[in-house]
Order: C-alpha cells, then sequence, then structure tokens
C-alpha cells in the first residue's frame, strides 16, 4: 500500500496508460479522480475502482473545464497529493509540412497547453501544503523521433523540457515533478501512431523494442507509481524511459 492515504488526479485516466496507472495506484491504497473528455468511459473506470475512485468529465486544453476538474477534486477529497498528466493525443503519420493546421493546434492544446493548465489550476493548492508529485507522460518520441510524427514529437520534447524546469522551480516548495517515457503501447493511440494496425506494421514497431514487446498499462502503472512514492522521495527532474530498450 505505498499510496495509502494519498489523492491522486489522473487525466485521460479512462483508457489506455491512464487506466493503468489508475488501477494501480487504486490498488496501492490511493484516491483517484479519473478525468476524460469521455465521461461515460471515466465513470465506468471509477465504477470498476470502487469508493476509491470519483470520475469527473473535463477538456484538458480548457482553462475553465481544467479549474472545475481541480474544485471538484479538492471538493471530493479535501486536497491533492498527486496530479498525472497522462491525457494525450497525436496526428496521423504524416510528412511535417502536410499536417493540417487543425491537427497541429489539437496537438499543441492537449499534449502541451494542458500541462500549463493544470499547474495554473493546482500548483497553487501544492505550494500551500508544501508537498506534491506532478507526473507527466511524455514518449520516447521525445527522445528519439520517428519520421513522419514530427509535431507530435516536438511536443512530447517539450514536455520533457516542462517537466525538468518544472522540477527546478518548484523544488523548493516541496513538489516534486517527474516524467515517464513510453515506447508505443498497448492503448486507443497505438493504430493512429502506426497509421494502420497490421501484423506486417506491429512487427516493424517491436523490431525497434530490444525487449520485443510494446508497453503495457501496467507497465506504466508500476513506473508511475513508484515515481508518485514516498520511496522516491528524492527523485524530482527525472524523464524515465519505460520502453524495453528502445532509445538505447
Amino acid at each position: 500500500m505505498r499510496l495509502k492515504g494519498k489523492t491522486a488526479i489522473i487525466t485521460g485516466g479512462a483508457s489506455g496508460f491512464g487506466a493503468g496507472i489508475a488501477r494501480k495506484f487504486a490498488a496501492e491504497g490511493a484516491k483517484v479522480m479519473i478525468a476524460d473528455i469521455n465521461g461515460d468511459g471515466a465513470r465506468t473506470m471509477a465504477a470498476e475502482l470502487g469508493d476509491t475512485a470519483i470520475a469527473h468529465q473535463v477538456d484538458v486544453g480548457d482553462g475553465a473545464s481544467v479549474r472545475a476538474m481541480a474544485e471538484a477534486a479538492l471538493a471530493g477529497f479535501g486536497h491533492l497529493d498527486i496530479l498525472v498528466n497522462n491525457a494525450g493525443v497525436t496526428h496521423l503519420p504524416t510528412p511535417l509540412d502536410e499536417v493540417s493546421e487543425d491537427d497541429f493546434d489539437r496537438v499543441f492544446r492537449i499534449n502541451m497547453k494542458s500541462v500549463y493548465l493544470t499547474a495554473r489550476a493546482l500548483v497553487p493548492h501544492m505550494k500551500d501544503r508544501g508537498a506534491g508529485a506532478i507526473l507527466n507522460i511524455a514518449s520516447t518520441a521525445g527522445v528519439s523521433p520517428r519520421p513522419n510524427l514530427n509535431w507530435y514529437n516536438a511536443s512530447k520534447g517539450w514536455m520533457i523540457t516542462a517537466t525538468r524546469t518544472m522540477a527546478v522551480e518548484l523544488a523548493p516548495a516541496g513538489i516534486r515533478v517527474n516524467a515517464l517515457n513510453p515506447v508505443a503501447g498497448e492503448t486507443p493511440l497505438l493504430k493512429s501512431f502506426m497509421g494502420e494496425d497490421t501484423p506486417e506494421m506491429r512487427a516493424r514497431f517491436l523490431a525497434t523494442i530490444p525487449l520485443g514487446r510494446f508497453s503495457q498499462p501496467e507497465d506504466l502503472g508500476n513506473a508511475a507509481c513508484f515515481l508518485c512514492s514516498d520511496e522516491a522521495s528524492m527523485i524530482t527532474g527525472v524523464a524515465m524511459e519505460v520502453d524495453g530498450g528502445r532509445c538505447i
């Protein structure tokens, strides 16, 4: 029960890596808010986890919606220990000069602006308490980019830099900030990364991962649990690969 007594918000918590993190956090004793644009999915996940979870529908790219999420979490939990910025999107594999402006804006809004908005809404509360852990779900794409995912790659590189600068600035306030860099995983975004989900395309992706498998939601849950627990109290500013050796 490494997170016993802790409270957490997990954005994009209804599916994929977010769901894996939510399940692990609940199993380790945390109370969790499943915050997701998919309200029905968030409620389904919260029902699966039982009394330790609440659901909230949120658009992480909208300031008013993020403020409402923060207020609901604080009203439901009384305080917040952990914020997991997991919600993310990608554009389809496309030459960088052919990605539409709408797709670029969507990636910027969900992958980058959301980190600013959640910080603006919740860092003051963590500063007042003198404690907190923020975990940003970045990607190996921000470390070792693949062609034709240029603006997605760039957004995850931004998230890694944001993690490090947040860590430096917030450390005196007792707030730790870390990131995880998963390789492509068994999530709803996998097909978008590959362009098409075929055995041949999967084999091509897997050939770049030394351990020979995709990231699973459980892998991210385990790593997230450690970084957000008191066991990692001396760790901040880290962007840890969970990638089966992809970035070596």
